[in-house]
């Protein structure tokens, strides 16, 4: 990912609740389609393939066709490059400010 806008796409995919729950089942292996209908019965086809569409072209997941059946795998990098990019810089700078009030309060006793 070579630009910023480049993880929209990623961040408007986890935004939603059930587009994270669908990336955490693909986390076990691939699904069909048709097995994450199953899964997620409580909505109809048509809403789980718009979410499937959403995590695609966030390249979240790779579909692949087999036969009929549309297997969904799990593509982890973009999740990756955010973590790099984002998490893991705030991330060190909390542990450095975290370690540096721990030194102050020990230093008090």
């Amino acid at each position: 990912m070579s630009s910023e806008s480049d993880n929209d796409p990623v961040f408007k995919a986890l935004a939603h609740y059930r587009r994270r729950e669908i990336l955490d089942i693909l986390k076990d292996g691939p699904r069909t389609t048709g097995m994450l209908c199953e899964v997620f019965a409580e909505m109809d086809r048509c809403t789980v393939m718009q979410h499937l569409k959403v995590l695609e072209e966030a390249g979240l997941i790779i579909p692949k066709k087999e036969g009929r059946e549309r297997w969904n795998h799990l593509n982890s990098l973009p999740i990756k490059h955010i973590y790099d990019r984002w998490i893991s810089a705030y991330a060190g700078h909390a542990l450095s400010i975290l370690d540096q009030l721990k030194g102050d309060l020990e230093d008090r006793h």
